[in-house]
């Protein structure tokens, strides 16, 4: 009876043994990691190369990009750094903040253009890759996704005189948010391919931002308000100022008039005076269309008298254009 107890005892160990000797191995291979990966291809001439890791293939590779772009900052702001000592010998403090200007911006370039070349899944939610990137390629890449962008933009401004000038200013908003990073792609693409001559675009950079500019100082505001809401032009006329658009009278053909009209109900409530005001707004063209309109609910208050409630009012539509701004109030896309 001993015998067989300690037959079952001696087996069990030897089980129990060998279950942590298999978990320990597969822990050992786990942590094994290739040497692709500890010691990746380096970035060349021609070739950009980079490892990345995460709890899936779709995240390393978007790591992988990443410290892709990274690298290349890098790359690029040491050689800014050389060329400014080499030809101007300027300012060190300046050259640094420049520098590291083009390292962030840089950083956030979208890199499209790579190829796979290893890919190992390492446990659980455990994933590395390694990825290249030719060189000539990308500058390509981006080379087509910077003429692409242009054509649309180029498109959308023929069009402009087909719309309104609240749109044409939309238009031309959305433009300059479009080519913001192509500064940034530009000085990569310099790096990727010496030869590049970026005069061409810059120059349709150049007309995209000052056409804008031309546009929004040509762009003027009227406000009309009926007897009960001469309160609130202020306001409003505080909302387009901070928006840089010009308030005064014109008949030209960018001009824009703010209609506003309310509907004022006197009442008391717990020891206050209220003015409950119904506020209607309709924004017109030169030639009359509406182009943006909105209805607004607001009550004002006061202890004193009902002229100081119908001021809580203006209060509160000057505190509605700061927190929600003036093209939400008035309806416009602006």
């Amino acid at each position: 009876m001993r015998l067989k107890v300690f037959i079952i005892f001696t087996a069990f160990i030897l089980l129990f043994w060998g279950c942590g000797s298999i978990k320990q191995l597969e822990l050992s291979q786990n942590k094994t990691l290739p040497l692709w990966y500890t010691t990746p291809l380096k970035t060349d001439k021609t070739t950009l190369y980079s490892t990345g890791e995460g709890k899936n293939r779709d995240e390393a590779i978007a790591d992988a990009l990443n410290m892709m772009a990274s690298t290349l900052s890098v790359s690029i702001a040491s050689q800014f750094n050389s060329k400014e000592v080499v030809s101007e010998g300027s300012n060190s403090s300046y050259s640094s903040r420049v520098s590291n200007e083009i390292q962030s911006n840089v950083k956030k370039l979208r890199i499209s253009q790579y190829e796979l070349l290893n890919a190992q899944e390492l446990g659980f939610r455990k994933y590395i890759v390694l990825i290249k990137s030719d060189k000539k390629k990308l500058f390509e890449s981006l080379k087509t996704e910077l003429n692409q962008k242009f054509e649309l933009i180029d498109k959308q401004l023929k069009e402009l005189q087909n719309y309104n000038v609240i749109k044409q200013l939309n238009i031309y908003k959305n433009a300059k948010e479009d080519v913001l990073d192509v500064p940034n792609n530009l000085i990569v693409m310099n790096v990727l391919d010496n030869s590049f001559d970026s005069k061409n675009y810059l120059y349709k950079l150049n007309m995209i931002n000052s056409g804008y500019d031309n546009l929004l100082s040509s762009v003027s505001f009227s406000i009309k308000a009926d007897s009960e809401s001469k309160n609130l032009i202020s306001s409003i006329s505080h909302g387009l100022g901070v928006k840089k658009l010009q308030i005064k009278d014109s008949v030209d053909d960018k001009h824009v008039i703010i209609f506003v009209k309310s509907d004022i109900q006197k009442a008391a409530s717990y020891g206050f005076t209220l003015a409950r005001s119904a506020i209607e707004i309709s924004v017109e063209d030169n030639n009359g269309s509406v182009i943006g309109s909105n209805k607004l609910n607001i009550t004002g208050q006061s202890t004193q008298n009902y002229e100081a409630a119908k001021e809580g009012v203006a209060v509160k539509l000057n505190d509605m254009i700061k927190k929600e701004g003036i093209g939400k109030v008035l309806g416009l896309d602006l």
